[in-house]
């Protein structure tokens, strides 16, 4: 069982508008996985400074098909393994066939679990709460998710009843999460850094169905790594095992101060590995490539690999690539050198005078963009965090109306000139509140005094 909870029902009762509003949408982790044409939502709902991981699923339903069944499948399993469930019903229809099944098959889980009832914002003469307490359904909670009703209850119940994520990370320590597909050569690398046999090593993928914590001092230097399974590339139903592995990786890479991407050269990239790479850039984590098992390849087959993802695609722009052999010890220093110079640079804090200094010389090589006619201006930019390196810059317009490609060029701006190669940055406009904006001028009473005094001198002078 995991610590988490799983967010079940039929199709089209507000399942992810529960699970986004819970999870502020940005923290969701959307990905599609093989064999499963809808997507899975995996996120973290931090509540008072603690993650909680939340498991949305698709709908369950009884027609039959392939497609169905296989999404049922995976449902049913997420509720398993997950500490607690939610029940999703929509509270403008009365209860379908459907919606019984699917709470009666929970109630022989023996699991804690509540029913939500979604969507009462809608006048409808729907019977759901009187059928749910003739049922004896009683823990319920009466939501909208869409206008955020009753969600601040939802989060005191997920508090209470659900075990947090290691959330709260220490910045201050070096903590790596060995993310990438099977058999790429994660626990070899950490056998080979830790010295010692921690992991089983195997041809065979899959040997780890775990997340390894790790606490080892290389050259000197503390740091904790995480060994996790392989994200396969296959997944069907019967892949459970692999499903969870997955919860088990974002939890890592949740968990963890820096990733490391294990790529194998000999079987090349593969849209698996972008999928993992991307969920280390969602959580905001500096990324180190790895490319493995170079010394079973040609120095001509190197070159290609390299040149291929470089002008392929835009997402190793900014990050560090290390080539090694983790078998046979080679790279193993550097990279983990470069792995420790990463992170401090992750971990660095950046002046106010120093990013505005930077804005200003930003602002002259470009065209400044406008939005409904006015001129973007930029007032002042200060630091706003690690993990990822956070710039708030202060404007007369909020983050929604500046142009992404503005966006896009003062952010490859500040990773170059900050030298923040394989950090994420993320800038967040905020739109600088006038207070005087709308505001009428009165006179103080002695102003109004004054001016009545200047007004009769005026008049006299006038006679």
């Amino acid at each position: 069982m995991t610590s988490s909870l799983a967010i079940i029902g039929r199709p089209n009762v507000g399942k992810s508008s529960l699970f986004n509003k819970l999870v502020k949408k940005r923290s969701a982790i959307v990905t599609n996985l093989s064999g499963v044409t809808r997507d899975k939502n995996i996120g973290f709902a931090k509540i008072s400074n603690s993650n909680y991981l939340i498991i949305d699923t698709g709908g369950i339903n009884d027609t039959g098909d392939k497609l169905s069944n296989d999404i049922s499948e995976h449902a049913w399993n997420a509720a398993i393994e997950s500490e607690i469930i939610y029940v999703v019903v929509d509270g403008s229809e009365d209860l379908t066939a459907t919606d019984l099944d699917i709470l009666s098959q929970v109630r022989k889980l023996n699991k804690k679990f509540f029913v939500i009832v979604n969507k009462t914002d809608k006048k409808t003469n729907s019977s759901v709460q009187e059928e749910l307490q003739k049922k004896g359904y009683l823990n319920k909670f009466i939501i909208s998710a869409e206008h955020s009703i009753g969600i601040d209850e939802i989060r005191k119940n997920i508090k209470e009843y659900i075990t947090p994520q290691d959330a709260s990370v220490n910045n201050d320590n070096l903590k790596i999460a060995i993310v990438g597909r099977p058999n790429s050569g994660k626990s070899t690398f950490l056998n080979s850094v830790a010295k010692e046999n921690r992991a089983i090593v195997s041809d065979l993928p899959g040997t780890t169905i775990d997340s390894i914590e790790t606490k080892v001092n290389y050259n000197d230097k503390e740091m904790t790594l995480i060994d996790t399974a392989g994200i396969s590339r296959k997944y069907n139903k019967s892949g459970k095992v692999e499903y969870f592995s997955y919860i088990k990786t974002i939890d890592a890479i949740n968990r963890s101060t820096l990733v490391l991407v294990f790529l194998d050269i000999t079987s090349g990239l593969v849209d698996q590995d972008l999928r993992i790479i991307n969920l280390a850039k969602l959580e905001g984590k500096p990324i180190i490539i790895v490319v493995n098992k170079i010394d079973i390849v040609k120095k001509s087959e190197e070159k290609k690999f390299f040149d291929d993802i470089k002008f392929r695609n835009p997402i190793f722009q900014n990050l560090n690539m290390v080539k090694i052999s983790a078998k046979n010890n080679v790279g193993i220093d550097y990279l983990v050198k470069k792995a420790v110079t990463t992170f401090e640079l992750a971990s660095k804090k950046f002046t106010t005078r120093r990013l505005n200094n930077l804005i200003d010389k930003a602002l002259d090589a470009v065209n400044v963009p406008s939005y409904g006619g006015r001129e973007i201006k930029i007032k002042y930019v200060n630091f706003g965090g690690n993990f990822p390196t956070k710039l708030i810059i202060h404007s007369n317009f909020n983050h929604s109306k500046i142009p992404s490609n503005f966006r896009r060029y003062l952010t490859k701006f500040y990773e170059k000139e900050l030298l923040l190669k394989g950090v994420d940055v993320q800038l967040f406009f905020k739109k600088s509140v006038n207070p005087f904006e709308n505001k009428k001028n009165e006179l103080s009473p002695r102003q109004k005094k004054k001016r009545k005094r200047h007004i009769t001198y005026l008049k006299k002078k006038k006679k």
